[in-house]
């Protein structure tokens, strides 16, 4: 991705916290990342591909990644899952 096409967020920890969770400075920068873009993606506020770009995955990694921390990789809302099934139904008659 082009810097220039890039913004950053500042997050304040306390100092030593990622060594607290057996971690360093780089892999807990990592870990918020993919966290960020796993909740919004789970969230349905992104799609698959901009939640990997954000976490800077490729999408295989980050459907495996998401498996491992118990997030679907399939993320369809109520409304989407009965549209869905109605779709089956109708191809089934």
């Amino acid at each position: 991705m082009d810097m220039k096409s890039q913004a950053q967020a500042i997050l304040a920890y306390p100092k030593g916290f990622p060594q607290m969770l057996k971690m360093s400075d780089a892999a807990f920068v990592d870990e918020l990342r993919f966290m960020a873009a796993a909740k919004l993606y789970e969230l349905g506020r992104v799609s698959l591909g901009k939640a990997a770009k954000l976490a800077a995955l490729q999408k295989v990694e980050f459907l495996y990644r998401l498996a491992q921390i118990g997030v679907p990789a399939i993320n369809l809302q109520d409304k989407e899952i009965e549209a869905e099934i109605q779709a089956a139904r109708e191809l089934a008659v």
